[in-house]
């Protein structure tokens, strides 16, 4: 891999401008920070971990930040490239409800099936509660993984089936103040 080049070109500017919620001037000092810290123009695995481990040094974020990496990165190819990190970025930080639901709802659905089942909904809850560790003080009901897991699906799966569709996942987070409030947790921050 080479070094990345050093400015966004005037077309890449264009395109980022219409694909993100971000400004010209945002979009450059974004693109100077990410080549300075990924000087190859790819975010590696093991970055993107070390950057959650600095935000969450009290828990153990390695499975969560895993499960957010794959989110990212668009194409699979293993690394994430300045375009899908300012487009992820733009939509978790800036982004509709509608647009949050959609992203959070494609990373729960780890097997990319167009449903989430219990089983992927709970490996991203006990991640979750892995990376929080004891920082947050958590309601009876909600003590456990499986229990906030058991929770969600007896609100949100309507059809009992087991497996939660876009739009039953939409409805039921719409309706869940806690799900509407942890969407907007970037907001004003970028």
């Amino acid at each position: 891999m080479g070094k990345a080049q050093s400015k966004l070109s005037v077309e890449q500017l264009q395109e980022l401008q219409q694909s993100t919620y971000f400004d010209r001037r945002e979009l450059q000092q974004w693109y100077k920070d990410f080549v300075r810290d990924c000087p190859s123009g790819q975010l590696t695995r093991p970055q993107f971990q070390k950057i959650y481990k600095q935000f969450f040094p009290f828990g153990d974020p390695t499975a969560f930040a895993e499960y957010v990496f794959n989110v990212f990165d668009n194409d699979s190819s293993g690394s994430i490239d300045f375009k899908e990190f300012i487009c992820a970025l733009s939509i978790t930080a800036r982004g509709s409800v509608e647009e949050k639901l959609l992203w959070s709802f494609q990373l729960y659905d780890i097997n990319n099936d167009g449903m989430i089942s219990y089983d992927e909904m709970l490996a991203i809850v006990e991640a979750i509660y892995k990376m929080v560790g004891s920082m947050m003080k958590l309601p009876e009901d909600e003590s456990t993984p499986q229990k906030r897991v058991d929770k969600i699906f007896a609100a949100m799966d309507k059809d009992r089936n087991g497996q939660l569709t876009l739009d039953e996942f939409k409805k039921g987070s719409q309706d869940d103040p806690t799900i509407v409030s942890a969407l907007n947790i970037y907001d004003g921050l970028v």
